[in-house]
């Protein structure tokens, strides 16, 4: 069983469909999906987008978590009912949303014994673009970086890295008493953190620290142009959005900032094997960091099993901005 985009457009163009089950390649596995997340990637897809010219497979999904069933005859690193996770992009057989799937076994990694299927498949996209962030922003330990959206699951793990490699000067943004306790317990100082309803939020992080050269925008849109406000001449501007607007964009020029693009889709395009080993890789170290406290697994919102139901009520929610921080995960049993 598999939920098959039938044309771009509306999330009516979803319907169930029996379709063949894959086979494994020389170097992939067979995996049962046990659950599926879903990112606003899914419905920029769906609609058409840009984004649309990464689809090999009308079915969608991005990323996985479940057991081996079958593997290729040149597979050494995984056996049998191995319980496992991947961010699968376009590199795989088809998309997540359907019970099975063929991975390269270079993009795969086992998941932690701490994880549930649920918890692991919202780990891979999130997960591995905090890493990312971190890996390329390149701030001194004792420099002030600004995070736009800390409390999502993005910025959750990012302030996490953060904090654990011994950044304290962390400021962030908040909407709600939810999200400033969550940013709180993480270890983010309460003075540090703004809410962005209230008051000019260029002037009150001013008032709190004059000097921002680095920054990481996880929000986009109105909250560029906050970023391109507070970043000093010569700064770095980190974006995983794609939303800056074209006055935050001619902001950031006069800046002459330092402009970093990240996107969890760009190593696809790599040649070769290499493609497959960053994501197995990153991954790995992504799970690595679960099993030794350093990250805890992101906030979950399960809606259900694997239906039209559950993909659409899940489009709906990630196009009208109501996850309200959780990673939206689809069961498939």
């Amino acid at each position: 069983n598999a939920i098959i985009l039938k044309d771009f457009g509306s999330i009516e163009n979803f319907e169930l469909k029996e379709i063949e089950q894959p086979k494994p390649g020389q170097h992939e596995v067979l995996i049962k999906i046990h659950a599926t997340a879903f990112n606003p990637i899914d419905y920029q897809m769906r609609q058409g987008a840009t984004e649309s010219k990464l689809l090999n497979s009308p079915i969608l999904g991005r990323e996985l978590s479940g057991k081996v069933v079958q593997l290729g005859k040149n597979v050494t690193s995984f056996s049998i009912g191995d319980k496992v996770s991947a961010y699968v992009g376009s590199l795989a057989s088809n998309g997540t949303y359907t019970e099975f799937i063929s991975v390269p076994e270079k993009l795969v990694a086992k998941n932690p014994d701490r994880l549930t299927f649920e918890q692991a498949t919202a780990m891979p996209m999130v997960g591995m673009t905090a890493l990312q962030c971190f890996k390329r922003i390149g701030a001194p330990k004792n420099k002030a970086i600004f995070i736009t959206g800390g409390a999502g699951g993005v910025g959750t793990i990012l302030i996490k890295l953060l904090l654990a490699n011994g950044h304290k000067n962390i400021y962030t943004t908040s909407g709600s008493s939810e999200s400033t306790d969550h940013l709180k317990s993480m270890g983010v100082d309460e003075n540090n953190i703004v809410n962005y309803k209230e008051g000019n939020i260029v002037n009150n992080l001013k008032n709190k620290n004059e000097h921002f050269e680095y920054v990481v925008d996880l929000v986009g849109g109105a909250m560029s142009e906050v970023c391109a406000e507070l970043i000093e001449v010569f700064g770095t501007y980190v974006d995983i959005t794609f939303f800056t607007t074209e006055k935050a964009k001619e902001i950031l020029f006069d800046k002459a900032t330092t402009i970093i693009n990240v996107a969890n889709y760009a190593p696809a395009s790599k040649n070769g094997t290499e493609k497959f080993e960053y994501y197995g890789n990153e991954l790995k170290e992504l799970f690595d960091k679960v099993e030794k406290n350093i990250i805890t697994p992101t906030d979950i919102n399960i809606i259900g099993n694997l239906s039209v139901e559950s993909v659409k009520k899940a489009h709906h929610l990630l196009e009208n901005n109501q996850t309200k921080g959780k990673k939206i995960i689809m069961t498939v049993e």
